[in-house]
């Protein structure tokens, strides 16, 4: 059965970016506009991994990961950033918020990929 992962970014191009690579790798791909539409599609369903942009209107990526980690549900669940954002700072406030990984815009789709096995394994 494939592995499921959400991607949460404002940007449509760049979930579709993302999910062509992940579903081009044979996973499945779920996707919220911003932080308050991924928790409103997260409804107990199980997901392996999230990937979310860390800078979005409504709810931005590092509130988002602190109210997903509220939820049992989810509290274990592996997030990667990924971002525009690189200083030590915002790294520090996305792991203090529940990130596991960190990954900066632009990307090349086999780093993508090779950051995500690794989570969908641990």
């Amino acid at each position: 059965m494939a592995k499921t992962i959400m991607i949460v970014d404002d940007s449509a191009s760049m979930r579709q970016v993302v999910a062509i690579a992940l579903k081009g790798a044979g996973y499945e791909v779920l996707e919220g506009s911003d932080g308050q539409d991924a928790l409103n599609k997260l409804d107990g369903k199980k997901v392996h991994l999230i990937i979310s942009d860390v800078n979005m209107p409504g709810m931005d990526g590092l509130s988002f990961v602190r109210e997903l980690k509220q939820r049992p549900a989810y509290k274990f669940t592996p997030v990667m950033m990924l971002t525009t954002e690189y200083t030590d700072e915002k790294k520090k406030a996305g792991q203090a918020a529940g990130a596991r990984a960190w990954m900066v815009k632009p990307f090349k789709p086999d780093q993508l990929l090779n950051a995500v096995q690794k989570l969908c394994l641990a």
